[in-house]
């Protein structure tokens, strides 16, 4: 199992959290919560975690391909969101479990 686990600094993480899962609940299952979001992604589940001042994103799959992918399609729609803080910076560690 590959894993990922990612962070972008924000203040704004509770209103992103929300866009981000009911824009992806359109074509996947999503779980959201008070402070969290889990999203069924084809490629693995990722559970996004706001913060007072960042997103969490925690991912695994089955496939190092899965957790790219994964990162990219997280990246694309939370750059559309936050367009106003472009550039985000976003930070991955990447494992194995």
């Amino acid at each position: 199992m590959f894993t990922t686990r990612g962070s972008v600094k924000t203040d704004n993480a509770a209103k992103y959290l929300v866009q981000l899962c009911k824009h992806f609940a359109h074509k996947v299952t999503v779980d959201l919560g008070e402070t969290s979001g889990d999203v069924a992604f084809p490629m693995g589940p990722c559970t996004i975690t706001a913060t007072d001042d960042a997103l969490i994103f925690d991912g695994q799959s089955e496939k190092a391909e899965g957790i790219e992918k994964m990162k990219g399609v997280i990246i694309v729609h939370l750059d559309k969101f936050a367009w106003r803080e472009a550039p985000l910076d976003y930070r991955w560690e990447d494992g194995q479990a």
